[in-house]
């Protein structure tokens, strides 16, 4: 596949992808109250949880990178391990990241409906969700992964072939889709609401994703393994 690879063509969709997690991980920056408090509540969890399944997406197009410039013989033995470690750590953090996001669901959901104190303290805190800036958020970041996809067909059409990446992208694109339904869909008040459990959803989808790396990669290690002993006799 990688003698055909238009390699500009594919170097551009990493490039797309890369400026899709960084404006996803640094949204907890940009989208902030003004007041700077800092806390992941001021933007929101959903948009920096989409990072959650969109590094797994990244990893999967970066690994199919470091083939370009690693001989098959070494790549063929470090993928599996290299996969397994990276998806054992994201498949912890996702769990960590849904067990976030359902505290603060709860939380939410109990102060809004705790009369009258629970609910004055929720208007304090949790009614001035940005919606407008989150759209936009939403908007670029949907203009780049787009981006990602037509590059990556232009560098080769056998990607579409692929079924597990199709159905990596297609589930990305989903989860940013659905954030930004939930977003529009709700009263400016319940904003933090809704984003959070589109937050909860992006977590949740990444946890099996990542649990599908995991399961895949064991057979490479255990043959990795194997391969290793063989030569050390």
């Amino acid at each position: 596949m990688f003698d055909k690879l238009r390699i500009p063509f594919f170097c551009a969709s990493i490039v797309c992808l890369i400026i899709v997690f960084a404006i996803e991980v640094s949204a907890q920056f940009f989208l902030g109250d003004s007041k700077g408090k800092g806390d992941l509540s001021a933007p929101g969890l959903g948009i920096i949880y989409l990072a959650w399944l969109d590094w797994l997406l990244l990893f999967s197009i970066l690994l199919m990178g470091v083939a370009l410039i690693v001989p098959d013989r070494i790549h063929g033995r470090i993928q599996g391990i290299i996969t397994f470690i990276v998806a054992l750590l994201t498949l912890l953090g996702a769990i960590v990241a849904i067990f976030t996001a359902f505290g603060l669901l709860m939380l939410m959901v109990s102060l809004l409906l705790a009369v009258p104190i629970g609910t004055a303290i929720y208007f304090a805190e949790f009614a001035d969700f940005k919606v407008g800036a989150a759209a936009a958020t939403l908007t670029l970041i949907m203009i780049f992964k787009g981006a990602f996809v037509i590059f990556l067909v232009l560098a080769h059409q056998r990607f579409l072939q692929n079924k597990g990446l199709v159905l990596l992208i297609a589930t990305s694109f989903v989860a940013t889709i659905l954030l930004g339904f939930l977003h529009a869909i709700a009263p400016p008040f319940l904003a933090y609401i809704t984003d959070d459990i589109g937050a909860l959803i992006s977590a949740i989808l990444a946890a099996i994703w990542a649990l599908f790396f995991l399961i895949g990669s064991i057979p490479a290690v255990i043959k990795a393994l194997r391969v290793d002993r063989a030569l050390k006799s």
